[in-house]
């Protein structure tokens, strides 16, 4: 299948692109840094540097991609976990998941694409008892975060004629993670509710073939979240690693 990955040189997309080209499909990544282009050609994908906030040259890329499926892994989030920092970048990260998304559907839509796979997170449930299923209910839309969850969620999920998969995603740890920053770069944190980034890269590697419409909390089964969704209809292995010389 002919892949459009918007993000493909973050922490999830630089394992994804490697499984997506493995898997025998053709990778179209996007990155905002020219700079980042030999690395997806290394990689053995095609670079298209664009902003996604840029709607006209977006589409442009997309109908160039002629993709079948369209992956969203776009972030903007800061290199270190520093209060300051972070706090600083929730709204352009919330504007990505808000109005990046809007363009990257449309995007998606005068391509021709049927399918889009979104990354969302899984740490906005409303506090209740654990673990949360992708049926429990999120915080409102009142905080910066919770508010471009709900709208990506809802445009990738509600958008007539696009087959939208939303992955909840856990706290990342793995290469090019704050965690990793900090220790051992797969040593597991303290805590519930993390994903290794490869783990990650697999729900979203099969869930280019795989699974319905819908939302689907991809972790560790650590008693946070219920996974049995992902596993059973993605194929979903939280313990999976890439082998990057395999």
């Amino acid at each position: 299948m002919r892949i459009l990955l918007a993000g493909a040189t973050g922490v999830i997309g630089r394992p994804l692109v490697l499984l997506l080209v493995r898997a025998g499909h053709e990778v179209i990544g996007t990155t905002r840094s020219a700079a980042k282009g030999a690395e997806l050609t290394s990689a053995g994908a095609i670079p298209a540097v664009v902003d996604v906030f840029d709607a006209k040259a977006l589409v442009q890329v997309a109908r160039d991609a002629r993709p079948d499926v369209v992956i969203h892994q776009l972030t903007d989030l800061p290199d270190s976990a520093d209060p300051d920092a972070l706090n600083a970048a929730l709204a352009a990260n919330a504007r990505i998941r808000i109005e990046g998304t809007k363009n990257l559907i449309a995007a998606a839509k005068a391509a021709g694409a049927k399918r889009m796979i979104a990354q969302s997170i899984a740490f906005v449930y409303a506090p209740g008892p654990l673990p949360h299923a992708e049926t429990d209910p999120l915080l409102p839309p009142d905080g910066v975060s919770a508010r471009g969850v709900h709208a990506l969620e809802d445009a990738v999920t509600g958008t007539p004629g696009l087959d939208g998969i939303v992955l909840r995603y856990g706290k990342l740890y793995g290469a090019g993670t704050w965690n990793a920053k900090s220790g051992a770069e797969d040593a597991k944190p303290d805590g519930t509710g993390y994903v290794h980034a490869d783990a990650a890269a697999q729900a979203a590697l099969q869930a280019v073939t795989r699974g319905a419409s819908g939302i689907y909390n991809v972790a560790e089964d650590d008693g946070e979240l219920v996974i049995d969704k992902a596993r059973r209809e993605l194929g979903f292995d939280p313990d999976f690693r890439l082998r990057v010389n395999s």
